[in-house]
């Protein structure tokens, strides 16, 4: 029998300008990315930390002429100690509060922000 999985593996963030974005969530979460071999023509990957078989999913800001960011697409959430502590770095290093910290009850809590690129990203803490 196949161990339960969560659905989302991997994540991307399309981003124009990669090193506004790599900055932009670096200040944000306090983590260095990590340059992941060439997409493509012009492309390139960034990968957020992860561990090999750990919860969660990994994932990787992405500079590529085939996709851009933008409003409306998917919405990737990551979680925190506290979401308003992640949304007030993420207004400071140039990103903007779209939906300050809100309870979800018995799941927590989230905040939406727009990052350096115009995506809106959402955070999640159980505090």
């Amino acid at each position: 029998m196949e161990k339960a999985a969560n659905p989302v593996g991997w994540f991307e963030i399309y981003v124009a300008d990669m090193a506004r974005a790599k900055a932009f969530y670096t200040a944000v979460f306090g983590r260095e990315l990590t340059a992941l071999p060439e997409i493509g023509e012009d492309g390139e990957m960034y990968a957020f930390p992860w561990v090999e078989g750990g919860g969660g999913a990994a994932g990787a800001l992405v500079r590529h002429p085939m996709s851009g960011p933008g409003k409306g697409g998917t919405m990737v959430y990551f979680s925190c100690e506290d979401a308003a502590h992640e949304a007030g770095r993420a207004a400071q290093a140039g990103g903007r509060v779209i939906q300050p910290k809100m309870a979800i009850g018995q799941y927590g809590h989230i905040a939406l922000v727009e990052d350096s690129e115009g995506n809106i990203i959402g955070l999640h803490s159980m505090q």
